[in-house]
């Protein structure tokens, strides 16, 4: 086994596994000896001790089957229409094939709404609890017969990110079309070659990944590295393999050196902190001088109004905010203290002078620390 396999795999009780469309659907709509594979292999894990929740595609694929519909669909009522379709037989393939093992599952459809609203994330959190306690399968999907931009995850690559925190997984897999990440498009370039670990998500690794979907999905190798990045700031681990792939589960518990491996950040974020930074939607950004960026990034301290150099966007007190250096580099992201309009009158200024300014002084920080993510960060 290689060592960082070993030191990944072996304190691992608690897996998060996402199954793409590419994996899940072949010419036929539902790929059904796959899927039963792929259950045979988790089925084999709960008798070992995992839980495991499954984040899943393949709604939609399944309702243009159905259908018969061949073409994209381009407007959002018809995908819904054919979500609200195709997620009925995709879970009854899920529950016949668990049944075989005794094993029960339960449907989780989720919109972005349900997770930014912290008590409804928090009810979110004990609803899987309590099936994981109860040894049932959690299969998770969006909701996409109500979903709209405002309120969708953009992919089931982001919501696996943001369910990992809420189970608090100790790995992520994410099962796709392709072998992992290559150093370049293998579609465009022969000489591609697969990486097998990754330390760090520098911009080389975001740029090598390729943004292209598949017919039946939405998410390419980018979506899913952005995921590997988020949960490794989390502290999980994840595993981007191939979903198709022969045994695939089983050889990634045996230690093979199957797809590509993300290893954790050394100092991570907690679950609130992650839910600030990964779940919560930025309302607008504050560009902080250098003192103010080394005070958050390595001294980890509060942002004050003096090192506040700009204001962008119109958000109020409690609203997510992105701080960013003067480069437009993200550096963290918190929940304001003071409205847009009130931070533009005090930034630059010592906290002595708030009240003399604004008639009133609720905080000293425009963001306190426990409610400041930090995004950049050392890793393993």
């Amino acid at each position: 086994m290689n060592e960082n396999r070993e030191d990944v795999l072996k304190n691992v009780k608690r897996v998060l596994i996402k199954i793409g469309s590419a994996v899940l659907t072949g010419a036929d709509g539902l790929d059904l000896e796959i899927i039963q594979h792929l259950v045979d292999q988790i089925a084999a894990l709960t008798r070992k001790g995992f839980q495991v929740v499954l984040v899943t595609s393949g709604a939609i694929a399944s309702g243009k089957h159905r259908l018969g519909i061949t073409a994209a669909l381009r407007s959002i009522p018809q995908k819904q229409a054919a979500a609200a379709i195709g997620q009925g037989r995709l879970m009854r393939v899920y529950s016949n094939d668990f049944g075989k093992h005794g094993l029960y599952v339960a449907q989780i459809l989720l919109t972005m709404s349900d997770l930014t609203d912290r008590r409804r994330f928090l009810n979110v959190r004990n609803t899987l609890s309590t099936l994981m306690e109860w040894g049932v399968i959690a299969i998770i999907n969006e909701n996409d017969t109500v979903a709209i931009d405002e309120i969708k995850f953009g992919d089931n690559d982001n919501l696996a990110a943001m369910i990992a925190n809420i189970i608090e997984a100790q790995l992520l897999i994410n099962l796709t079309s392709t072998p992992g990440l290559y150093d370049r498009n293998p579609a465009e370039f022969k000489d591609a070659r697969l990486i097998p670990l990754v330390r760090e998500i520098t911009e080389d690794i975001e740029t090598a990944a390729s943004e292209e979907g598949t017919s039946v999905g939405t998410g390419g190798m980018k979506s899913k590295v952005m995921a590997a990045k988020k949960v490794t700031a989390f502290g999980i681990p994840c595993i981007i393999a191939p979903g198709k792939e022969k045994d695939v589960l089983s050889r990634i518990f045996d230690g093979d050196e199957v797809g590509t491996l993300f290893l954790p950040m050394k100092e991570h974020l907690n679950s609130r902190k992650y839910w600030i930074a990964f779940t919560l939607r930025s309302r607008g950004i504050l560009s902080i001088d250098n003192g103010a960026r080394i005070a958050i990034l390595e001294e980890g301290k509060s942002l004050l109004p003096s090192g506040i150099v700009s204001v962008e966007g119109d958000f109020v007190v409690g609203d997510p905010v992105t701080c960013v250096d003067r480069d437009g580099i993200p550096l963290a992201k918190g929940l304001v203290n003071y409205s847009a309009g009130d931070i533009r009158k005090i930034m630059g200024l010592r906290t002595s002078r708030i009240e003399q300014v604004l008639g009133h002084k609720d905080y000293d920080e425009v963001i306190h620390r426990d409610n400041l993510a930090v995004t950049r960060r050392s890793r393993k």
